[in-house]
């Protein structure tokens, strides 16, 4: 059998990206030249003669017929031995850092694992030997502070064999697998590993399980901050598959060599009753399994979940719910949001939040989906999209009483049926009764040490006609030594609430980010802006407050939208942001439209996909908005055709892939132009100005028969 070399050849080659055959699939097509077009502007240009017979993309990285990058995975053990890190993975390199959140992971205090199933596996994402996550869900998942782990996973008869041919033999066998996973973790930079063996081991490969799993999680440890490597809960210490539905004598050794212990999901309370002793001080590394389907003699499932996790909680264990999905897949889909909202509901008392601890806090609420894209106010395109890379930090799941003994209520639903920016927003729904004068809703919670100075913004509008007043709250933490400027305080209490003052003048530099404060937006939105002087503080919750009119003693419903909110550090909007540099286009296949597209539009069509790249420090960015413009005509090097920009999509790193884009063919003599924009945007959320934007035009003639 093949083996992986020590680890240092293993780094070597994560580390060999800028070989000469990668080199030659990322070099640019054709002659290229870089020109000014402007005082701060340059653009590359290249020229292509369009052909139809350009060599096909490898199969394992690009969808054979539209070349959309496709998710990553390995069937087979001869395939994960000998896979190496190459350029053409980078579609799949989550490139989102995994934020950090108090209390750490690494706590005593329970967790929760979602372990996704759908359909009995996926659609596009089938489960395999090994599953590298979605890099979109790992991106979202990094932007929340959650780990996201990968899946090894052996079943039946194939299964077995596999297993006795790495774990049967020596040492070396095992550790070349391990080594592999490793650097597989390492290379698409997710957290770890759930290792499923679901097929009998003979005496020799069960007796390697333990050392494998020790050498496993010690690599991935120190390759990997923070990695993690759980074990399922099916094989015992004799090799046969019996699944104990807790931790015991026979399969305790697998949970002493690494991380955690996932067990299976027919438990009763008496098997956690058992287990406690079992655990000692790792309790919060035992995740009692969840069916949400509530299949076998579970204690509860469905939307009887809340049973299992009272349970759970009670005895001081993690969680793992097994297939939340159930609430897509087998209830109306008409109805999703409206479940999902019950369904979360009825888990929120024993799902406590981690609270986030880093700035710049900024969020539009976006889901990753919905059936229009905006962009700060402004529709730029209708229809269904989604991509999990655009989801945005999402509010605590509540239901807020107002301060008194009035009947009031505050209910937060997502929304796609407006949005600020992105696919949707925060819908706010609730009722000030004649008893009190406001009510409130708590969002985020979080844990940050507050610069000296932060600007907050709050984007927002009421539904109809209202005089309700909103606000934006803050909770501060170490009220002892908490110095708060210029703002009145609600309470004394250890944590106080505060009112920010208004940001009325803002300072030249500042003008990006709060040139609309205080004014009436596109679509009926409006911008307030807050100046908050700190010293001495931790910033603890962000609230949304609603008060009633001046003089009205009657109930006040209302129904507000929250588009955008953010927290920032004012050092940050005085620094200057990089700019787009080297912008390339490469990967290029032309494809002629078809017959239909052809009979209805002239001058003649073709498809057009290639690959983007640029240079850009992506801790400055949120995403990059990708837009083109399309001309036809001469002379070839003058300037781009009067077509607005449209946007393709988003990118989440330092290239995109054009898939499929509409363009003219060229006519005699002339050449075609599309010329690819780069707009960064800031994780401070303000516009940057076009000239601001990398550009790369393409140039191209022909066909040449």
């Amino acid at each position: 059998m093949e083996t992986a070399g020590p680890r240092t050849r293993a780094a070597a080659r994560l580390g060999a990206h800028a070989t000469r055959e990668e080199q030659r699939k990322r070099r640019p097509v054709r002659r290229w030249q870089r020109r000014r077009i402007g005082e701060e502007q340059e653009e590359a240009v290249f020229r292509e003669v369009v052909s139809f017979t350009r060599d096909p993309l490898p199969a394992r990285y690009y969808d054979k017929d539209t070349t959309k990058p496709i998710s990553f995975y390995l069937p087979s053990l001869e395939e994960l031995l000998a896979w190496t890190p190459d350029a053409e993975d980078s579609f799949n390199v989550a490139l989102e850092p995994l934020k950090c959140r108090q209390p750490p992971l690494s706590s005593q205090r329970p967790r929760t694992l979602l372990c996704h199933d759908m359909m009995g596996g996926y659609l596009d994402d089938n489960h395999h030997l090994v599953t590298i996550p979605p890099v979109g869900w790992t991106n979202a998942a990094h932007r929340h502070g959650v780990c996201v782990l990968g899946t090894f996973i052996a079943e039946w008869k194939e299964g077995g064999q596999l297993c006795e041919a790495f774990l049967a033999g020596d040492e070396r066998s095992y550790q070349a697998v391990a080594d592999q996973l490793v650097l597989i973790a390492q290379f698409f930079r997710f957290d770890g590993w759930l290792i499923n063996i679901e097929s009998s081991l003979s005496l020799a490969a069960v007796g390697n399980v333990p050392p494998f799993l020790r050498y496993l999680s010690t690599q991935l440890c120190r390759q990997v901050p923070g990695g993690l490597v759980l074990w399922y809960d099916s094989v015992v210490s004799s090799g046969q598959v019996k699944w104990q539905n807790e931790l015991n004598e026979q399969n305790r050794i697998f949970f002493d060599s690494c991380d955690g212990f996932f067990t299976n999901y027919n438990w009763q309370e008496e098997h956690l009753d058992r287990m406690v002793a079992q655990a000692g001080e790792r309790r919060a590394d035992v995740y009692v399994g969840v069916d949400v389907f509530a299949r076998g003699n579970v204690v509860g499932g469905q939307f009887d979940t809340h049973k299992s996790l009272e349970l759970i909680r009670k005895h001081g264990f993690s969680a793992a719910l097994f297939a939340p999905g159930w609430v897509y897949e087998c209830l109306e889909k008409r109805d999703f949001f409206q479940n999902q909202d019950k369904f979360w509901g009825l888990l929120g008392r024993y799902l406590p939040p981690h609270s986030i601890c880093s700035l710049p806090f900024v969020t539009s609420f976006c889901l990753g989906m919905g059936t229009r894209r905006v962009c700060y106010g402004q529709e730029e395109a209708v229809g269904p999209w989604y991509h999990p890379s655009a989801q945005e930090i999402q509010p605590l799941f509540a239901e807020q009483r107002p301060e008194g003994d009035g009947q009031g209520w505050v209910k937060t639903h997502c929304c796609l049926a407006d949005a600020w920016n992105g696919g949707s927003s925060l819908l706010l729904r609730g009722v000030i009764p004649p008893e009190v004068g406001h009510v409130a809703v708590r969002l985020f919670s979080l844990h940050v040490p507050v610069p000296p100075k932060i600007f907050l913004s709050m984007v927002y509008k009421l539904e109809g006609p209202s005089d309700v007043g909103v606000a934006l709250e803050l909770t501060t933490g170490d009220a002892g030594s908490c110095h708060v400027g210029g703002i009145s305080t609600l309470s004394a209490e250890t944590s106080s609430r505060h009112s920010p003052r208004p940001l009325r003048v803002p300072p030249t530099k500042l003008a990006r980010w709060v040139g609309h404060c205080g004014q009436q937006l596109s679509g009926g939105w409006v911008q307030r802006c807050y100046e908050v002087n700190l010293q001495g503080c931790v910033l603890q919750d962000l609230w949304v407050s609603f008060s009633r009119p001046p003089g009205s003693r009657e109930q006040e419903a209302f129904v507000c939208r929250l588009g955008e909110l953010q927290v920032v550090d004012a050092n940050s909007l005085l620094r200057p942001l990089p700019r787009v540099q080297a912008v390339s286009v490469s990967r290029v296949r032309w494809q002629r439209a078809a017959p239909e597209e052809e009979e209805e539009q002239r001058p003649a069509r073709l498809r057009l996909s290639c690959a983007l790249h640029w240079s850009y420090p992506l801790s400055h960015v949120r995403c990059f908005r990708i837009h083109c413009c399309r001309a036809t005509g001469s002379p070839a090097e003058g300037p781009p055709g009067p077509e607005k920009p449209a946007l393709l999509g988003l990118a989440f790193v330092n290239q995109y892939r054009v898939v499929d884009l509409a363009v003219a063919a060229a006519g005699p003599g002339t050449d075609g132009r599309v010329e690819f924009l780069v707009e960064p945007v800031p994780r401070e959320g303000f516009l940057v100005p076009k000239a601001e934007w990398g550009r790369a035009a393409l140039l191209y003639s022909g066909p040449h028969t």
